[in-house]
């Protein structure tokens, strides 16, 4: 198939307040067409075809991701109660193997959980709950074999390394808390449109049909989450929308009593509770643009007294309560930091590294204890688990992933800062190869997101060198809509200031050229909301970038936003607006990818979807190449549709690693003309 597909034209309308548009891919809304399932299998058979001939550089790419990665490997064991767990791949298995042991050295001696076999015969697996009763005995667990992200929900016995007949169905990811006796669990399950609203209660050794509802969130723009807090000792129940939050408390050792409310939840006001000892610890943004740590005593959770204060700019996004201390984290001028929070107030920075990184905290389970795990990694450090003790502030190197036959040391990472046409500072973090020459002639892959408040750290990727050994530079860009340098950074990022997300990137990608960092080859590069933003950018700017890759992208904005009967609509108007009335109407028409395809040459475009996928449904990036084919036929699109997966794309790792060599080589092939 050396042409791409055409989809049929269908003639269609909708009637909007903004006026009324015409949409002749409507139709492919319906998978149950047998003309959609045509067409998106049209669109792979084309894909694979164009990709034929650069079957030896996907090859050549996969087998450096694999060279470099340590197949055999395991997770430094942790404790919590009188076990060791650990987490271990296999050379030759996609999946990980969870295991547990009596000491450190043992830690692998007793099988959890093979993921491997409980993938086997499916094309798709996904691991979601992996929870371990009080009393140590079972293992409940989920998984979604489709990518739809419906749950099914299990009970291992972990001594016979047998399911018990316990099976409950159509769960979320919403969490999962035992109670202190083992003999009850709390889950969350969806509403239609695949929002978590439910609580319930299953007892163990009894039928889903006995569960009891345990609490149920009508108001649509809400999710309800569910954890046991570290100290064991509450089940914390959290309905959140994207602006204002309320949570109930449950006593695990009296499972069956009535929730007790932290807090009434108000109109823009946000908060998240721990159980602290004597006391609970709140995070908020009460009277706190940036949040604040509050206290409150377990007898009145409701009155709240300020332990840490905010400070303007620098976001505190957790805090994680420990028997004597806590752990707080924070966005301090573009950058995570971690600092340890004495119960007297006194606030201490945790410093890992110097270049910037990402770092969290890693799994404590454990409330009573002297050190804390802590997950750090950078563009140029790969993954690196750390014990830091609190008392004297010492740190250990528990396990850098290794990363085979690979110097390190000819990376170089850096930051700089793009100004925006409104003058403010974009932070953009950078690395190459030592050997590429910053004089404005290297290729450049730019990558971005910007939506939710979601900070995304810089990270490290083996796949990545395979670009950065053949000269090129990757950057991460952060514009607003993010959260790094604050609220107000997500604020000016969302609803009517949603446009200074795609012109904060382009300004990242004019200051890489203006700066030599690299030359006018700059591929743009996103997945969901970030879709959305490579969607945009191509339209205000269609001759910036030389290539696109959008993954899973939200384009078709207006008409999703307009469907209430859409998953996820609903909750979504917060972040987006709704455009069935304006302002929201006009202003998010001047971006939606979808409504503003020109007939204008585009950089060559890489697209892909997830015919599962519950978050942003495949019909949006069908429509939108579709479109693309029509208006601009000049411009090379390739899409990728995964049948049998959802938003995240393929699940086993050797898949991953020969799908992003795909990308890696789509990125190579549509530079080199």
């Amino acid at each position: 198939m050396t042409t791409p597909p055409v989809a049929p034209r269908r003639p269609h309308q909708h009637a909007r307040i903004s006026g009324d548009v015409s949409d002749p891919y409507a139709w492919l809304v319906n998978k149950d067409d047998p003309e959609t399932i045509s067409y998106l299998e049209a669109e792979n058979t084309f894909a694979d075809t164009w990709f034929a001939p650069h079957q030896a550089t996907i090859d050549a790419i996969f087998a450096e991701i694999k060279a470099r990665t340590k197949e055999d490997d395991s997770a430094p064991p942790v404790q919590k109660g009188k076990y060791w767990y650990t987490t271990r791949t296999v050379a030759g298995s996609a999946y990980a193997i969870h295991s547990r042991g009596l000491t450190r050295d043992t830690a692998e001696a007793i099988l959890l959980l093979d993921e491997n076999l409980e993938a086997d015969g499916h094309d798709y697996f996904s691991l979601n709950a992996f929870d371990i009763s009080a009393d140590e005995k079972s293992l409940a667990w989920s998984s979604d074999t489709d990518g739809s992200e419906r749950y099914t929900l299990r009970f291992r016995d972990i001594s016979s390394q047998t399911d018990l007949p316990d099976v409950l169905t159509d769960t979320t990811w919403g969490g999962t808390a035992w109670s202190s006796d083992s003999q009850y669990l709390f889950y969350v399950t969806p509403d239609e449109a695949m929002r978590p609203h439910q609580v319930w209660r299953h007892a163990i050794g009894t039928h889903q049909s006995a569960d009891v509802l345990v609490f149920t969130e009508p108001d649509e723009r809400f999710f309800v989450g569910i954890e046991l807090s570290r100290s064991e000792q509450w089940i914390i129940i959290e309905s959140a929308s994207k602006t204002s939050s309320e949570s109930w408390l449950i006593d695990a050792s009296e499972p069956v009593s009535k929730m007790q409310l932290v807090a009434q939840r108000q109109d823009d006001v946000e908060y998240t509770v721990d159980h602290w000892g004597d006391s609970f610890a709140i995070v908020t943004n009460l009277d706190a643009h940036d949040f604040q740590v509050c206290t409150a005593p377990t007898k009145d959770p409701s009155a709240w007294t300020t332990f840490i204060s905010h400070t303007a700019g620098n976001r505190i996004v957790h805090f994680d309560c420990f028997a004597d201390f806590g752990v707080m984290q924070r966005w301090v001028d573009g950058q995570q930091q971690l600092y340890i929070v004495q119960r007297n107030g006194e606030v201490k920075n945790i410093v890992v590294a110097s270049e910037p990184h990402e770092v969290e905290m890693d799994s404590n389970p454990e409330f009573k204890c002297a050190t804390v795990r802590i997950n750090m990694q950078s563009l140029v450090t790969p993954p690196t688990i750390l014990d830091y003790t609190v008392a004297d502030s010492s740190t250990v190197v528990l396990k850098r992933v290794e990363v085979p036959d690979v110097d390190l040391s000819n990376y170089v990472a850096t930051r700089s800062w793009a100004i925006a046409s409104d003058g403010a500072r974009i932070p953009l973090d950078i690395v190459r190869h030592r050997d590429t020459p910053a004089d404005g002639t290297a290729p450049a892959l730019l990558y971005a997101y910007g939506s939710y408040e979601l900070s995304t750290p810089p990270w490290f990727s083996t796949a990545r060198l395979s670009l950065l050994d053949r000269g090129w530079v990757w950057a991460l860009a952060h514009p607003r809509g993010g959260g790094e340098m604050g609220r107000g950074w997500y604020l000016d990022g969302k609803l009517l200031n949603k446009r200074n997300t795609f012109t904060d990137t382009i300004a990242c990608a004019r200051s890489l050229v203006a700066t030599k960092i690299c030359g006018e080859k700059i591929v743009l590069r996103g997945g969901s909301a970030g879709g959305l933003l490579v969607g945009a950018c191509i339209n205000f700017e269609p001759t910036l970038f030389h290539a696109a890759v959008a993954e899973v992208p939200f384009v078709d904005v207006v008409s999703s936003m307009s469907d209430p009967d859409l998953p996820l609509t609903i909750t979504e108007w917060e972040e987006w607006g709704d455009p069935r009335v304006e302002p929201w109407a006009s202003y998010m028409l001047s971006y939606s990818p979808y409504d503003n395809v020109q007939s204008v040459k585009y950089p060559a475009l890489y697209v892909t979807a997830g015919l599962n996928d519950p978050r942003v449904s495949y019909h949006e990036p069908a429509k939108w190449v579709a479109r693309l084919r029509h208006d601009s036929p000049t411009t090379l699109v390739v899409m990728k549709c995964e049948m049998g997966a959802g938003h995240g794309g393929p699940t086993g790792r050797y898949e991953r690693w020969r799908d992003e060599a795909r990308t890696l080589t789509f990125v190579l092939a549509a530079t080199s003309q």
